[in-house]
């Protein structure tokens, strides 16, 4: 008789070593640590030439003076806009006003094109500032090793941002909830619907339609 090979039983989890995620710290099997900053983007392209010399320069001095190692990560998402093109739809034959509801339809027609010639990118800035177990020598209990992490990381990160800060930069730490969306995203898919931008929309339609 064939014996079978044994099932293999192994988690997400387990693959990533993402040992648990305790406030806006991530702790790995390993005993090591990290914590995640994002970064919002800003448009290179349109800037003149001295702003960009002063940008160029600004990013050179604050990799120049960091004292420990960072990881940044680029993420790239293909855009899922079906959410807004319904929204606009329904905006379309809500509004009383005919010209209006006629100019909101050639709009939503705008977008549909420009998606179907063209891929539309989200793309997501994170800098992952680090903590090795040697930081707190290689006897330390486990919960006091989670203590200098999130100490020594916090410390890390209160000196990143300021320096972001001078670059005109908007910079936030993770917390756990985001922190958990972004891993299940990153190995569960790589689309994002534009939910987000549905209340702005309506705002929008709203003023213009009381002005017209």
């Amino acid at each position: 008789m064939t014996k079978l090979p044994p099932k293999i039983h192994a988690t997400t989890q387990k693959f990533t070593e993402i040992k648990d995620v305790i406030g806006n710290i991530v702790t790995f099997t390993s005993g090591n640590a990290c914590l995640i900053i994002e970064v919002t983007a800003t448009n290179f392209s349109l800037l003149s030439k001295e702003e960009q010399d002063a940008k160029i320069f600004s990013y050179s001095s604050l990799l120049n003076s960091l004292s420990y190692p960072i990881q940044i990560f680029i993420r790239s998402k293909r855009i899922d806009i079906s959410s807004y093109l319904r929204l606009l739809d329904q905006e379309a034959i809500k509004t009383q006003n005919q010209m209006l509801g006629g100019r909101i339809r050639l709009y939503r027609d705008f977008i549909q094109e420009l998606v179907r010639v063209n891929t539309i990118l989200d793309k997501k800035f994170y800098i992952i500032i680090s903590y090795s177990h040697f930081e707190s020598g290689p006897k330390t209990a486990q919960a006091a090793l989670e203590k200098n992490a999130k100490t020594t990381l916090d410390l890390k990160a209160k000196s990143l941002l300021s320096q972001l800060q001078r670059l005109n930069l908007y910079a936030k730490i993770l917390e756990k909830e985001e922190l958990t969306k972004l891993f299940y995203e990153i190995y569960n898919g790589d689309l994002v619907e534009t939910n987000q931008t549905e209340d702005n929309v309506k705002t929008l339609i709203v003023k213009a339609e009381s002005n017209v």
